[in-house]
């Protein structure tokens, strides 16, 4: 999924942008709160996660001012300031969550990972459709209880369309929401990651599941699979 991240430490926004981006997140890192606040309200994230002391605008200034404008995207701050009154301001104006640093890498993606499913309404981490089951917490792919080895743009087009599942998802809206603003990555990798995906689901019937929509998408719909 797609993360906004403002954090103005350039070695740790350097090394969560490495991190996140390693176990499949498409991550937009900037360092200065002003130009967060721009891409946090013209742009669909999934998650922004956001410091507090930051140059330009502060952070709070920024939460304040995306609740204000009606922005429901979910804000996990992540902070130095650790007093429980700051934890509990940045929760009044509207966090979703809040760690304080320093902090473990791995509490920061579970942490993310629940607020993910909680924008989808998906509180279990393992989805599953038909034959076609999806541990999310583990990043997981079983079809027809046959484990599926994807890479992770692979399982973030499958997890995409899931969490979706009977939703036309357009090309670009899988775009956005696998590469950062800043990728060179081609138009057409969508559909070559679509084409793989469906290969290695079911190389016998390769639209078994995920269908085209021509020009507009694709779809998952298992009403007429025959999956086993």
């Amino acid at each position: 999924m797609r993360l906004l991240l403002i954090e103005d430490s350039l070695r740790l926004r350097s090394a969560l942008v490495q991190g996140l981006s390693r176990v499949g997140y498409a991550v937009d890192a900037v360092g200065d709160g002003r130009e967060g606040l721009s891409l946090a309200t013209e742009t669909d994230y999934d998650v922004i996660v956001l410091d507090l002391m930051l140059p330009s605008v502060d952070g709070l200034t920024i939460l304040r001012t995306l609740r204000d404008q009606g922005k429901e995207t979910h804000v996990l701050i992540l902070s130095a300031k650790d007093m429980v009154e700051d934890r509990v301001e940045g929760l009044s104006l509207g966090a979703d969550d809040y760690l304080v640093k320093p902090f473990s890498f791995d509490e920061l993606c579970a942490r993310l990972q629940a607020l993910v499913r909680r924008t989808y309404h998906a509180k279990n981490p393992r989805i599953r459709l038909d034959a076609l089951e999806i541990n999310t917490a583990a990043r997981r792919v079983t079809y027809a209880a046959r484990e599926v080895k994807l890479t992770r743009r692979e399982y973030g087009v499958l997890e995409f369309l899931v969490l979706r599942a009977g939703q036309v998802v357009s090309r670009r809206a899988l775009w956005d929401h696998l590469y950062a603003f800043d990728s060179d990555a081609g138009s057409n990798v969508v559909d070559v990651l679509v084409c793989s995906l469906r290969k290695k689901l079911d190389p016998h019937n390769p639209q078994a599941f995920i269908k085209t929509q021509r020009g507009e998408g694709y779809l998952i719909d298992f009403s007429s699979t025959g999956a086993p």
